[in-house]
């Protein structure tokens, strides 16, 4: 019934009616991602926030979305003046980029999560963290922990040498509850300590000083620490160096790092904001999550709007409407395009 009153409205009534609609559709986005953006402005204010370069992916698939909204509109154009055939193939090129877009924004997530920007972690490494219970010699060396570099004798661990403590490391990931204590090798170049006495084993049980078992919270605080160790991970869940692959503030002012200690204002964090700092989720990196996929939802809802379009293109029936159905679908790929623009921005500068 709904269609039948559409139909039996005039053309300038009807396109008038279903633009508003689209105006309605955008202003709706446009509210939401102005109160995550306001939300991400707001949770700055007292919280530590890390900072870190966008993956190169998401340049990528920016100048994509350019592109298709570019190819779009001429392929609009062009027909509005007689040649609807062009629609056959701006449209479908349109979703084809539109495909494009949404592969290099997950290729974007994937080199987030390989620089250790999960969507839910947290900014220091608290539970397991190396040194605090349990550390590693390397054939009768101490290994020690700067940031997220590995150090035997002073010599930073080259990437095999890492792979090898890694590997090691691995063996202890939930081992409590897959009993395979007894299949741990490689024990022999590699000493492990806890609380500074060596921990030797006896088939399946750990023990110090070849007396005292560890008992389960011991063990568990191994797995957590193992999982640190495994993954490559010092004091900080993103990878790099501190300062310079990854800065961390508080309340906008850059924190430093050294020896193995944060400072705010050239002073080590006191008891309470050490602790408030180790408790402290990675709210940058979840808001970037959120912001971006919210949008690439967006982009990809459209596209089942485009690709129906793709077929109708080749049947002809576009050119219903002086091309109606397809200029409001531009409408709102443009916005999303000018949408993923100021999100950009705005992360940029702020992020």
């Amino acid at each position: 019934m709904r269609e039948d009153f559409v139909r039996e409205l005039a053309p300038e009534q009807r396109e008038k009616m279903k633009k508003n609609l689209v105006y309605v559709a955008i202003f709706s986005v446009v509210m939401l991602f102005a109160g995550f953006t306001s939300a991400y402005i707001v949770s700055m204010g007292d919280a530590f926030w890390v900072k870190y370069d966008f993956p190169i992916a998401f340049y990528i698939s920016t100048v994509i979305l350019a592109l298709s909204s570019l190819v779009l509109e001429i392929g609009n154009r062009k027909a509005l003046k007689g040649n609807a055939t062009i629609l056959k193939i701006t449209v479908p090129l349109t979703f084809v980029l539109g495909i494009a877009f949404a592969y290099f924004q997950f290729k974007g997530y994937g080199q987030l999560v390989d620089k250790g920007a999960y969507a839910v972690g947290k900014i220091t490494v608290s539970n397991g963290r190396y040194g605090m219970y349990y550390q590693l010699k390397v054939n009768d060396k101490y290994m020690e922990v700067d940031g997220n570099d590995y150090y035997v004798a002073g010599k930073l661990l080259n990437d095999t040498e890492k792979k090898g403590v890694s590997d090691f490391a691995k063996q202890f990931d939930n081992f409590t509850k897959s009993k395979d204590a007894g299949k741990i090798s490689n024990y022999g170049k590699y000493t492990l300590l806890y609380k500074n006495q060596e921990v030797s084993r006896k088939g399946n049980r750990f023990y110090v000083q070849d007396s005292v078992e560890l008992g389960f919270v011991d063990l568990s605080r191994l797995e957590e620490f193992a999982v640190h160790v495994r993954d490559g991970r010092g004091d900080f869940f993103h990878k790099g160096k501190f300062g310079k692959d990854f800065k961390v503030y508080y309340k906008g002012k850059e924190l430093q790092y050294k020896e193995r200690s944060l400072y705010y204002n050239g002073v080590k964090l006191d008891a309470p904001l050490q602790m408030k700092m180790d408790d402290s989720p990675d709210q940058a990196t979840s808001y970037l999550y959120i912001i971006t996929i919210l949008h690439l939802l967006h982009v990809l809802g459209t596209l089942i709007y485009m690709l129906r379009m793709s077929i109708r293109s080749f049947s002809g029936t576009l050119v219903e409407y002086n091309f109606l159905s397809i200029r409001l679908g531009a409408i709102f790929w443009h916005f999303l395009g000018l949408l993923w623009a100021y999100l950009l921005l705005f992360l940029l500068f702020i992020h």
